[in-house]
């Protein structure tokens, strides 16, 4: 007696490229989401201010990002760090890179204005010349 099978077997020639698309796109989309929220991973809101848009020609590698929560928590390139250890990183970087490279600074808008100046006072300290404040766009009415 024979065994026989029920189903023929047959070698599939093609792939099915349906479910691999839906994963790139699946993919797609997450990284569209949460690309915008690991650049401004502190939370930190400026104040709003009618100012020109800062040109987008530099490279993140190219720039330093300096946060100041509320409380004067400080954040280099998203990284707490204290202010003593934001000197020395900054002479580091200055010695690095040179003056020219630009620095943003954003402080959250119930930051004090002395709070801010402290830590721009560091910044200048460390030599550098391009120190920029980011603020948000004032909405139109």
């Amino acid at each position: 007696m024979s065994a026989r099978r029920r189903f023929p077997v047959t070698a599939y020639d093609q792939i099915n490229l349906t479910n691999l698309i839906d994963t790139l796109f699946f993919l797609l989309i997450i990284f569209m989401i949460t690309a915008p929220l690991l650049e401004y991973s502190v939370d930190v809101t400026p104040p709003e201010m009618n100012a020109d848009a800062i040109s987008q020609d530099s490279s993140l590698d190219s720039t330093i990002l300096i946060n100041v929560t509320e409380d004067k928590t400080i954040f280099l390139n998203n990284e707490q760090i204290s202010e003593e250890a934001l000197q020395v990183r900054l002479n580091e970087l200055h010695a690095e890179k040179g003056e020219s490279i630009p620095v943003f600074l954003r402080g959250d808008k119930e930051l004090n204005y002395g709070g801010l100046v402290d830590v721009m006072k560091l910044v200048r300290a460390a030599g550098f010349k391009n120190v920029s404040l980011l603020m948000q766009e004032e909405k139109k009415q």
